[in-house]
């Protein structure tokens, strides 16, 4: 079972390593972790990605509150919430097989970002299932290089909006 978490924190040196250090001492699993400064640069929110049973992720909440610098958690649940993740994928690609790829990329709107003698770097954004159907269709080539930013999200609507003064 996954479970995505939202993390307000302070904007201090460390936080993620402290946040990472929780994870590691207990020894649970985290399938994506990403963080970036708000609109307030005061602090930063932090998504995290992670596997577990119930009981395994209802802990993970409770310690993660307990941290100092954690101002706001909320879970992300799936339909009250939107996710993307962003990944970067160079392909090897000759000048006959760019025409196919190219249209490949067409259907899901991803971006080629890059052109070269041998290859292509194409970029998209969108959910997990999205990202994962592109790829299965990039497997009939070679894929040279993969980088993913892992998951972020943001609860649905105004209603569930942390403000701080």
């Amino acid at each position: 079972m996954q479970c995505v978490f939202s993390l307000i924190v302070d904007n201090t040196p460390g936080i993620l390593s402290r946040i990472a250090g929780l994870f590691s001492r207990r020894n649970y699993n985290v399938d994506s972790i990403t963080a970036g400064v708000t609109a307030d640069p005061r602090f930063t929110r932090i998504t995290i990605a992670a596997s577990g049973d119930e009981d395994i992720l209802e802990q993970i909440g409770k310690q993660v509150q307990k941290l100092e610098d954690v101002i706001d958690l909320k879970v992300l649940v799936p339909n009250q919430s939107v996710f993307r993740e962003l990944i970067l994928v160079k392909v090897r690609a000759n000048a006959a097989q760019r025409a196919e790829i190219i249209a490949v990329s067409e259907i899901f709107r991803a971006k080629v970002v890059d052109v070269e003698d041998e290859s292509m770097t194409l970029e998209l954004t969108g959910n997990q299932s999205k990202l994962e159907a592109f790829l299965h269709l990039l497997y009939g080539y070679e894929i040279l290089e993969l980088a993913r930013t892992g998951i972020t999200g943001l609860l649905r609507g105004s209603k569930n909006v942390t403000y701080i003064d």
